[in-house]
């Protein structure tokens, strides 16, 4: 039987009213564009037969309770469902303080986007005949009150139980933190791991097992398609970071079962105050990345001696803005040896050695009949 249905993803909003604005020298997220980047997408998103949207996290800049009811009553006025999970940087804290709202409130403030039982703070929906949504928490606070990226057994087990129910349904998981590393060894790296699922490997191993092929993420602020063993793991690029992405995809199934999934990544160009919003971004981003770019260099696995650090990082003050871009290709042919090959592994390089550019825009094929 044929499915056919079109969505769109736009990840990491960071929206901030101008009074909620907070500041700091060394931040990448540039927020004061959020609410002008955000109304130049849904200007576009209105204009196509969307069947629905997805945010995949952090929809807020720090879990303002101002920005989420902005964002609640901007979301209730669009002409497609919305889909939302929450981000860290959505329920900072278990217990509200004066700058967030707590953790357990968030689904009563997104009660008409996906969260039908407030009370519970994930959820699955059918989004159309044939097709649904599981929208999962991974933010979880610790005995020491830390939020870190992990689903709790209790999660683990009710998804179980949906995925069991579901036998004869296209399933869409939709999660903040990541599912599959999306950088070269992301679950041991100690800049990358904090945005992975703590457990990611448990979720792996459900989703493999009811043949779940499809995961949406966010966090990490780049393009890119990343798959483990037939799960595709699409993170999205933040929209208050270059270069302000967010993608548009259709999903087709044929009469022979035949499926697949065309991607296609967007920027926005530029908005009222920022009228080459690209170019100032990449700089903003480049201007802020020294002492990121000391630490990738002082810490495993090259612990490079800090002299040399910060010898090297001028050179790679648009590497970031690079990877988080898509389909990046680098090479420092200058650099050390060691220290070149490294930096190549951020690449879009299969393991044959070849570019593979299927970050923004590609086709993927789920399965083979």
């Amino acid at each position: 039987m044929s499915l056919n249905f079109r969505f769109a993803i736009v990840s990491d909003l960071h929206l901030a009213l101008p009074h909620t604005i907070w500041d700091h020298p060394s931040r990448f997220h540039l927020v004061e564009v959020s609410i002008s980047a955000f109304e130049s997408v849904i200007e576009h998103l209105t204009q196509l037969d969307l069947d629905f949207l997805l945010l995949p996290g952090d929809l807020t800049q720090h879990g303002e309770a101002d920005n989420h009811i902005w964002l609640q009553k901007r979301l209730a006025q669009l002409p497609f469902p919305v889909y939302v999970v929450p981000g860290n940087h959505d329920v900072p804290v278990l217990m509200a303080n004066q700058q967030s709202i707590a953790f357990a409130d968030f689904p009563y403030y997104y009660s008409q986007f996906g969260y039908e039982n407030p009370q519970q703070i994930y959820y699955t929906h059918q989004l159309l005949p044939g097709v649904r949504l599981i929208g999962l928490n991974s933010n979880f606070f610790n005995q020491q009150g830390e939020q870190i990226g992990r689903l709790d057994t209790k999660q683990l087990n009710w998804l179980e139980e949906v995925l069991a129910a579901a036998t004869d349904e296209l399933v869409l998981v939709m999660v903040h933190h990541n599912v599959v590393e999306h950088i070269p060894q992301q679950s041991r790296h100690p800049i990358g791991n904090r945005y992975m699922l703590e457990n990611a490997s448990e979720l792996l191993q459900i989703l493999q097992r009811y043949q779940v092929k499809l995961v949406f993420t966010g966090h990490l602020h780049v393009q890119d398609v990343a798959c483990f063993e037939n799960v595709y793991d699409i993170t999205t690029g933040s929209l208050v970071s270059y270069p302000h992405p967010y993608r548009i995809l259709e999903f087709h199934r044929d009469n022979h079962g035949r499926e697949w999934l065309q991607i296609l990544s967007h920027r926005v160009e530029s908005v009222p105050d920022f009228p080459d919003l690209q170019q100032l971004s990449r700089q903003w981003m480049g201007d802020r990345s020294f002492p990121f770019l000391v630490k990738l260099l002082t810490q495993y696995p090259l612990n490079l001696p800090l002299a040399q650090a910060k010898e090297l990082a001028p050179s790679l003050r648009d590497f970031w803005s690079t990877i988080a871009n898509g389909d990046a290709l680098m090479d420092y042919p200058n650099f050390p040896q060691e220290v070149r090959r490294y930096i190549q592994t951020y690449g879009a390089i299969a393991k044959s050695g070849t570019p593979t550019l299927i970050d923004n825009n590609s086709t993927l094929l789920l399965n083979r009949i």
